[in-house]
């Protein structure tokens, strides 16, 4: 009985820190601030001339971030109707917020969207245009 007793005591004695351990490391790595850094990971955007300007562009719905964190879309993915603009991402038609579009002119003549996607195992997706730009439509 005492030989069972020490290797049940040693297993838990061996298991505790094991356990406080794993889970530190799968708090830090939940809990840890999101790397805000646009996805131009290679720096090939860094010298556009444009940089600056797609850095600055915000809707009433907050910054876009940079031009590197938005999808150009043709002309057949995007569309005007009394006023109000729709999208076709992955797709399916969005519609774009009014607070998401942005005000000033298009310096780069092509339509550009800034979604944020929510994606959950099991749920259909969810999205949310930060941004919207239209472009010239020709």
């Amino acid at each position: 009985m005492k030989g069972t007793e020490r290797s049940t005591v040693s297993l838990r004695d061996w298991m505790i820190p094991v356990v406080v351990v794993f889970s530190t490391a799968m708090a830090g790595h939940v809990l840890a601030p999101l790397d805000a850094a646009a996805r131009d990971l290679e720096g090939r955007y860094a010298n556009s001339p444009l940089k600056s300007w797609f850095e600055s562009l915000h809707s009433s719905k907050g910054a876009c971030c940079s031009d590197a964190d938005g999808t150009a879309l043709s002309d057949v993915d995007w569309e005007s109707k009394d006023g109000h603009y729709r999208v076709r991402i992955m797709d399916q038609w969005w519609d774009v917020p009014d607070e998401a579009v942005i005000k000033e002119p298009n310096r780069v003549g092509r339509t550009m969207v800034w979604p944020i996607y929510y994606w959950v195992v099991g749920a259909p997706l969810r999205m949310e245009i930060r941004c919207f730009m239209p472009g010239s439509m020709t």
